[in-house]
């Protein structure tokens, strides 16, 4: 498997087609190596024995052991592993893990390819399958590029005054494809081996040159990525802890007549695909959302918690009220994703599939609940956040001995260790990182009022009606067989192995 030090020489080695500040970069450049740091932990923990099993997992293509963020899941237990490893990695590095959108773009594509071939005779899915043995061979990372720019909302991809608003297709060749246009927001793009495009919406037939999914590495000629990269403060402050270390970026993907070669074109044209190829990246997503949130709702807790100490009123007993909210929120999201895992099905292509009600209920209970998880850690820590003094203050000789007792509030810990939690206070509720964490809980996968559109079409609504007329005395008799009759599929390796999720 790929090593950490593999994965930095090659995206070390890529074309500077990175543009930060109004000038071009090389992937080294130290604004976005928080971001590669986090990148490298994802194949630390692929390469530790401990993690065997759990960040690994044998792949289905080459039957060679491959990072789990390559693997397509083939069983319950497998999005169980997933999961957990999103939780796991994300308390590592005090959040986003990044390599999920990846996994959860390959997901969406080997099922959707499989479809589009078995109702219209194209060849996509062995394309996009030899495409994949590739990927599990060289452990490479990719991200997904989903979100286009849009232009005016109110109006189809067709309709639009610029049609760069939507990644298209300029011209059809034998050889491949040539596209245009815009994606944004999209997360780590500027440290991937492979942007992996898909649409982000649903598409009529005038919107046919808007149904393109396609990847291609990501120094390819004439693409530019536009990259916000986003970091802890830690120049005055030597002894960072390892959490300073990380960061993200994102990126605008400028495509400007990007020519696709055709073995890795996925999708061409069959509009009548964007609608699922698009809700499966979503879909997909906000299960790795039932890993991602509890984690970071571990460390807010964990924080919280702490700063409480610190302040002497770990006991009082709205301060321990506050913390089970963390809990509440944390687990609920967390059992959530483990229902839509045992609950899911194995679709045509042989990938399974989470179920989409219990990943829209936890992503959407998530995302409503970010900004009041991060209003509860400043409701107990205060607001020394955002009005601490620079760590060379604590080192000035005639402040150093003040400020050193300034800083404690319980005298149980020492001065040393309360500058230490204020710091973090500082980090996790009121640094840059803070801001990118609330917006990014918000909109990542997409906003509430997405998964409520979900919920909205997908939930079973008429039974429950029916339910109520039965109880009202309209209906004689309530059938609820159907409803009731699902039960959990228990794929290979999962009944003998679940006990595992415990260690």
């Amino acid at each position: 498997m790929r090593t950490k030090e593999q994965y930095r020489e090659k995206i070390f080695s890529m074309k500077p087609n990175v543009c930060i500040g109004g000038k071009m970069v090389r992937r080294d450049d130290p604004r976005l190596i928080p971001g590669v740091n986090v990148l490298e932990l994802t194949y630390e923990l692929a390469q530790d024995p401990k993690w065997k099993g759990l960040a690994t997992a044998i792949s289905s293509i080459t039957g060679e052991e491959i990072s789990r963020w390559a693997h397509l899941p083939q069983n319950p237990y497998d999005l169980l592993q997933k999961q957990k490893l999103i939780r796991l990695a994300a308390r590592r590095v005090g959040g986003c893990i990044q390599r999920c959108m990846g996994h959860d773009a390959i997901n969406a594509l080997a099922i959707c390819t499989k479809e589009i071939d078995m109702a219209k005779g194209t060849d996509y899915h062995k394309r996009f399958m030899d495409y994949m043995k590739i990927y599990h061979q060289n452990g490479l990372d990719g991200c997904c590029a989903q979100t286009d720019s849009k232009g005016d909302r109110m109006k189809r991809p067709s309709q639009q005054a610029d049609p760069d608003a939507y990644v298209h297709i300029v011209e059809e060749r034998k050889d491949g494809i040539v596209v245009s246009g815009f994606k944004m927001s999209i997360t780590q793009a500027a440290y991937a081996d492979e942007i992996i495009v898909l649409p982000t919406r649903a598409l009529m037939e005038d919107d046919r040159d808007f149904a393109v999914a396609f990847a291609l590495p990501g120094d390819w000629e004439g693409m530019t990525l536009v990259t916000r990269p986003v970091w802890l403060r830690g120049k005055d402050d030597p002894d960072c802890p390892p959490f300073c270390r990380y960061g993200v970026s994102d990126s605008v993907i400028v495509f400007d007549k990007v020519f696709v070669p055709r073995e890795r074109v996925f999708m061409c044209g069959e509009w009548e695909f964007g609608r699922r190829v698009a809700l499966l990246f979503a879909d997909s997503h906000r299960h790795s959302y039932s890993g991602c949130k509890p984690g970071l709702s571990d460390i807010l807790c964990g924080v919280a918690a702490l700063a409480a100490e610190a302040n002497g009123i770990q006991k009082v007993p709205h301060v321990r009220e506050k913390l089970t909210e963390f809990a509440g929120t944390a687990e609920l999201a967390y059992a959530a994703g483990v229902a839509a895992a045992v609950f899911g099905e194995k679709t045509a292509s042989g990938v399974f599939f989470p179920n989409t009600i219990y990943a829209n209920v936890g992503r959407r209970m998530t995302g409503e609940l970010i900004y009041h998880e991060y209003n509860t850690l400043t409701e107990i820590a205060g607001g020394i956040g955002v009005t601490l003094p620079y760590g060379e203050d604590f080192e000035c000789d005639p402040l150093k001995n003040p400020l050193m007792r300034f800083i404690v509030r319980n005298p149980n810990i020492s001065p040393e260790d309360s500058l230490k939690i204020w710091k973090l206070v500082e980090n996790v509720g009121a640094s840059p990182m803070t801001s990118w964490y609330e917006i990014a809980g918000v909109h990542g996968g997409g906003s509430p009022i997405m998964e409520t559109i979900a919920l909205g079409i997908e939930y079973d609504y008429e039974t429950r009606k029916r339910l109520a007329r039965y109880l009202a005395g309209i209906d004689k008799e309530f059938n609820d067989a159907k409803d009731l009759e699902r039960e959990p599929t228990f794929g290979d390796g999962l009944v003998n192995e679940r006990l595992e999720l415990n260690k």
